[in-house]
């Protein structure tokens, strides 16, 4: 993305900003062409920036790194760090020298598993690591500072008392729109699609994806039957928002447990999924037991599914997942490019009962139910008056909790739930 014209401002940049004040090094994480290069580049225009995708700048770099950082003057910006791992190991010498200055160097890095144990075991307590996702929806809107609906204070989290046609009347805010909200679910949210609306995106993503397998996955592991590994990708994108049995996947595909646990793995490391589990009461139990899988961008995953029409998109099967993958994709945004870790889950028992997230804020849980209906109403948050009985009198504090949708309404349903339109998550 052309960092001199249509910048979209970025949540993180405040993070990254106030970790640079106080670490040695920085570490930003993220899915290639989420806009890591870019917004470093925006933020520290004066720094000496180095990209070690580039073939002959990575052999310097490994032929002999300690020349090469002496003729890299700090503070600096050294992009893709993943192609040359072994500088970690001098960049920590190079710190260590001057272990009192802050702000020394900007990193980049596209896959996360190999990267963050690389990072602990040569910078630890040197390094902060912050994560760099695509585009969120109130960042699209210019409100990149924009808190949760839950961490605007305590008074947001209590019900408003008016009724619902006052609520209604008095409801003036914009809207993200129907047919505008799913031709974004539709084209996903990477910025060099999501700034140009004239630019085909099911072009975009199949380019993407084939680009993600030939660098990525074959660097990540050294998986020689790409096109089995399709196959996968877009078993995955059917199951999207669904319990996750990965012995029920394999026998489908044919192929070894043992192969689509490392396979997830892969998808995990370079930020296209993100693996949900259940809530316990027992964090050990949060573990074991069956979570759900969520492909991080929509546009990625309709991309994987066959859908290329926004309207097809919201009144077919898949819409319901497609809307759920939207709203816990902009909660946990929101919370990871704060600088936070996200802590969300999903409750489920024996007997049906589900809320789809329960976010943690402090010491409290704020659930949300996410329903694609534009209409609200009180027995769509059931559920959540259901955990708040299976809690009563322990040591956890449920707040209020939402019915998000993609409707209009901003309305109490009842004593314990609040409906609330997916476009007041930022605004």
């Amino acid at each position: 993305m052309d960092i001199e014209s249509g910048y979209i401002e970025r949540s993180a940049g405040a993070a990254i900003e106030g970790a640079f004040r106080e670490f040695p090094v920085v570490v930003v994480v993220g899915p290639r062409q989420s806009g890591k290069t870019t917004l470093l580049r925006r933020m520290y225009p004066q720094l000496r920036y180095v990209s070690l995708d580039a073939p002959d700048l990575q052999a310097v770099a490994l032929a002999d790194p300690r020349g090469f950082l002496e003729r890299l003057p700090a503070p600096a910006i050294l992009d893709e760090i993943q192609r040359a791992p072994e500088l970690l190991t001098y960049i920590k010498e190079r710190v260590d020298s001057n272990r009192h200055l802050t702000g020394q160097f900007l990193l980049t890095g596209s896959q996360n598993l190999l990267l963050m144990q690389q990072v602990s075991e040569s910078l630890a307590g040197r390094a902060a690591v912050l994560r760099l996702l695509p585009l969120s929806y109130r960042e699209m809107a210019g409100r990149p500072a924009a808190k949760l609906p839950w961490a605007e204070g305590e008074a947001r989290a209590e019900i408003d008392p008016r009724s619902a046609s006052e609520l209604d009347s008095a409801n003036h805010l914009p809207i993200l729109k129907h047919d505008e909200l799913w031709k974004r679910i539709l084209r996903g949210s990477y910025p060099e699609i999501a700034r140009a609306p004239n630019r085909n995106a099911s072009l975009w993503h199949g380019s993407y994806i084939q680009t993600y397998l030939e660098r990525d996955v074959r660097m990540l592991r050294q998986i020689g039957d790409l096109g089995r590994f399709q196959d996968f990708l877009r078993a995955l994108a059917a199951r999207n928002a669904q319990l996750l049995n990965l012995s029920e996947l394999s026998r489908d595909l044919g192929i070894a447990v043992n192969t689509a646990k490392i396979w997830l793995s892969v998808l995990e490391a370079s930020f296209q999924v993100l693996i949900v589990r259940p809530w316990f009461a027992n964090v050990g139990k949060r573990l074991v037991k069956t979570p759900k899988l969520y492909f991080m961008d929509t546009g990625t995953l309709c991309y994987l599914a066959g859908l290329k029409d926004p309207d097809h998109a919201a009144r077919g099967p898949l819409g319901g997942a497609l809307f759920e993958t939207a709203v816990l994709g902009e909660i946990v945004r929101s919370i990871w490019h704060r600088g936070e870790e996200p802590r969300v889950h999903f409750w489920r028992t024996s007997t049906g009962q589900e809320v789809d997230f329960l976010v943690e804020h402090g010491n409290q849980i704020v659930p949300a139910e996410v329903k694609l209906s534009a209409t609200p109403k009180p027995q769509m948050a059931k559920s959540i008056a259901d955990l708040r009985k299976l809690l009563d009198g322990s040591r956890f504090h449920l707040r209020p909790g939402f019915v998000i949708h993609p409707g209009e309404a901003d309305w109490p349903l009842g004593p314990d739930a609040q409906a609330l339109p997916f476009g007041k998550l930022w605004d």
